[in-house]
C-alpha cells in the first residue's frame, strides 16, 4: 500500500516537471509583437534628488530614459499626488512591490502573521489597480530553522491560493519572486509551484541577479517562459561574492566585465517573447547615477541598436 502511494506521487511529480519543461519550451509572443522591445523602469526608493519636488523628480526620471516606477505598498501616502506626478511626466507604473513579506512571511507557523501578510498583500494588489499596473510583486514567504520546507511550500500554496479570486476581481496578477529565502530554489520547482495553482492570476517576477549565485539566469528563464511577468535587474560577480562575501556580489556595476553573461540572458528572452517591463533594482542615487544605469540597461538588455 505504501509503495504503491509512493509510486503515484513520484509520476504525479514527474509528470508535473516534464509539463514544466514542456511549457518552457513554448514560445508566448504574439507575432505582432516581435519587434516591441522591454520597458525600463527604477524603483521609487531609488530615486535621489530628494529636496526636489515629486513632479520635477518624475520628469527627471522620464528625461533620463525611463518608461515607469516601481512602488511599495503599503505606505503610499497620496496616491491621488503620486498618480498626476506619473501622469504629468507620462510615466507609467511597473509594478507594486508587497512590502511587508519579509517581516511577515506567508510561511510563518504564526497565523495571525499569515494573516497579516494576506492583508498586505491586498492592500498592494488595489494600489496595483489604482496605478493601472498589472501586477504585485510577492514574496512566497521564508524557510529558514524554524520553518520547515514542506510546510513553507503548503503555507505559501495556501495563501495564495485564498488570494487568487482576489486577484482575479482587481484584475492584478501575483507575480512571486526568486529571492535569497532559501525557498523554490530550482526553476523547475517554481515553475511546479506555480502551475499548481491552474490559474492565469499568478506567475514569476524573475530576478536575474538573485539566481546567479546559485545558478545560470537564462536557463530559468527559458525553463519559467511564459510563467516571467515582470524582470528585476542587477549585477552579480560570483568572485566578489566568493572572496568578500555573498552580498558583495551585488555591488558590481551593471554589465562590468566579470559579472552575469548578459547576452545569453538576452537571447534566453529573445527566445521565450518577452517584451515586458525590466526594473532595475541597485542603491540608488542622483541623476549622474540614474543616468548611468539607464545606459547600462540599454546596453546589457540591447533595447538601443
Amino acid at each position: 500500500m505504501n509503495t504503491s502511494i509512493e509510486r503515484r506521487s513520484f509520476l504525479k511529480t514527474a509528470g508535473l516537471a516534464a509539463a514544466a519543461i514542456s511549457a518552457a519550451q513554448t514560445p508566448f509572443a504574439r507575432a505582432d509583437e516581435k519587434d516591441k522591445k522591454m520597458k525600463k523602469a527604477v524603483g521609487m526608493g531609488m530615486i535621489g534628488e530628494k529636496k526636489s519636488p515629486l513632479g520635477e523628480r518624475m520628469k527627471m526620471v522620464r528625461e533620463l530614459g525611463f518608461d515607469g516606477v516601481e512602488l511599495v505598498s503599503p505606505g503610499i501616502a497620496d496616491r491621488d499626488g503620486l498618480k498626476k506626478a506619473l501622469d504629468d511626466a507620462k510615466l507609467e507604473v511597473s509594478e507594486i512591490l508587497s512590502g511587508g513579506d519579509w517581516a511577515s512571511p506567508i510561511t510563518s507557523a504564526n497565523e495571525e502573521t499569515r494573516s497579516k501578510c494576506l492583508i498586505n498583500l491586498k492592500t498592494a494588489m488595489e494600489d496595483a489597480k489604482f496605478f493601472g499596473t498589472s501586477s504585485v510583486l510577492f514574496v512566497p514567504g521564508v524557510v529558514n530553522k524554524n520553518i520547515g520546507y514542506d510546510d513553507a511550500y503548503k503555507r505559501a500554496h495556501d495563501g495564495i491560493k485564498s488570494m487568487l479570486p482576489v486577484a482575479q476581481e482587481l484584475g492584478v496578477k501575483i507575480a512571486v519572486e526568486n529571492v535569497w529565502n532559501d525557498f523554490l530554489l530550482s526553476p523547475l520547482e517554481m515553475a511546479r509551484f506555480i502551475d499548481e495553482f491552474e490559474s492565469p492570476w499568478i506567475g514569476a517576477h524573475f530576478d536575474v541577479g538573485n539566481v546567479a549565485s546559485i545558478g545560470y539566469p537564462e536557463q530559468w528563464i527559458k525553463i519559467l517562459n511564459k510563467r516571467i511577468l515582470k524582470l528585476h535587474i542587477k549585477e552579480f560577480n560570483k568572485k566578489v561574492a566568493t572572496d568578500s562575501g555573498k552580498w558583495k556580489g551585488f555591488s558590481w556595476k551593471l554589465g562590468d566585465e566579470g559579472g552575469i553573461d548578459w547576452p545569453s540572458v538576452v537571447k534566453a528572452l529573445n527566445e521565450i517573447g518577452y517584451t515586458g517591463w525590466a526594473t532595475a533594482e541597485f542603491g540608488g542615487g542622483d541623476r549622474a547615477v540614474l543616468e548611468d544605469v539607464a545606459a547600462r540597461m540599454d546596453k546589457v538588455l540591447q533595447l538601443k541598436k
